[in-house]
């Protein structure tokens, strides 16, 4: 797995894209990465209320929640944190089950959210 990577803010995201960078595209609300396993996928994470938080330092990048490539065959699981990887342990498919529906109410949630109207906040 590689240990680290290095960002790049990008106005589009390449077609072809390199090992160990992240490529932040802010009009998009997006970063994409190939997998930190070596498998050559895409990992695309949205950067959104309810999809990633990205924090840049001024030197360094980190996404959260963690990263879990369930849907690769590779299955690889870390974290993002100052441009280093941090491997997490595999998830079982329970646990699989149980995030994707945990993100599929967040996504619901906010979604929700964003089409009420200001003074339905209160």
């Amino acid at each position: 797995m590689r240990r680290t990577f290095e960002h790049r803010f990008v106005a589009r995201i390449p077609a072809l894209l390199d090992e160990g960078v992240v490529y932040i595209c802010i009009e998009f609300t997006i970063a994409v990465h190939l997998c930190a396993c070596g498998c050559g996928r895409e990992v695309a994470t949205p950067l959104a209320p309810s999809g990633w938080k990205l924090v840049f330092d001024g030197e360094s990048l980190t996404l959260d929640p963690s990263i879990g490539n369930w849907s690769f065959p590779c299955k690889s699981h870390y974290w993002l944190e100052r441009n280093r990887v941090i491997p997490a342990r595999r998830w079982t498919a329970q646990e699989i089950a149980a995030g994707r529906a945990r993100t599929a109410r967040l996504h619901a949630r906010s979604l929700a959210d964003s089409n009420r109207e200001p003074d339905d906040l209160d």
